[in-house]
């Protein structure tokens, strides 16, 4: 099979990054400049440049994505790269997005967690055509997964990271495209600051004041669900889960 090429910033596409390059020779990961991170604001790489540079895969870092970007391949993945990809670019190559959620509900920045602080029982991985709507392209593969009890996003991520890897292993030598339907389509906002804010008399985080012993567990459960953007943290190959 042809070389492929990676685009990928966050954790989550850390993660598929590491697990697809086990199978596929990837020419190169697409990803975000560095950004100054933490209290001393040092310049930090994203999660995705980390993978890349432990595995030996080249790394190419444009400050603006523009037409200009010479990518010598036919096929990309994307996966939690968090950039617009042009038109230009979107007509040049083949896009595969990795997005985990059961499209088209949860269509967004924040997938996994909005359906976590909405109380969903079950979510998955869909693989799409990038196209220029946001998360509305023609669904290639799609598997739903459950979301257990103690699942936060951390958890759910890494599942869906091993659901993607073998959902493009279908996908990525013909692929072949089915039109996302719009009914049921929802929309997963970027979490906020008010997101953060825990609200301890709202359902269905339940009243901790009221929990006794026997309860701790399943009160403690729904806690950990309703805070589970404050958590979103890597969830690397390889390592535990936050919790």
């Amino acid at each position: 099979m042809a070389q492929i090429g990676v685009a990928a910033t966050a954790a989550f596409g850390a993660d598929v990054l590491e697990r697809l390059a086990d199978h596929h020779e990837i020419a190169f990961c697409l990803t975000r400049p560095d950004r100054p991170a933490g209290r001393g604001r040092q310049l930090a790489p994203p999660p995705a440049k980390e993978a890349a540079q432990r595995l030996g895969i080249p790394v190419l870092q444009p400050e603006r994505l523009d037409a200009s970007v010479e990518l010598d391949v036919e096929t990309m993945v994307a996966v939690a790269y968090g950039r617009l990809v042009p038109p230009e670019l979107l007509d040049r190559h083949l896009w595969l997005n990795v997005h985990p959620s059961l499209l088209p509900r949860w269509r967004g920045a924040a997938p996994v967690e909005r359906a976590l602080m909405s109380g969903d029982r079950e979510t998955g991985v869909t693989i799409i055509k990038l196209v220029e709507r946001l998360d509305a392209g023609p669904i290639a593969a799609k598997r739903a997964f459950p979301i257990e009890e103690g699942d936060d996003a951390g958890a759910v991520y890494a599942k869906a990271a091993l659901v993607a890897v073998e959902l493009l292993e279908g996908v990525l030598e013909t692929p072949s495209f089915q039109p996302q339907p719009e009914a049921g389509a929802t929309y997963a906002d970027k979490i906020a600051a008010a997101d953060r804010e825990l609200d301890l008399s709202a359902p269905p985080c339940g009243d901790l004041a009221s929990l006794g012993d026997g309860r701790l567990r399943s009160g403690e459960a729904r806690l950990r669900r309703c805070l589970a953007p404050l958590a979103a943290r890597s969830c690397a190959r390889g390592a535990r889960p936050y919790v």
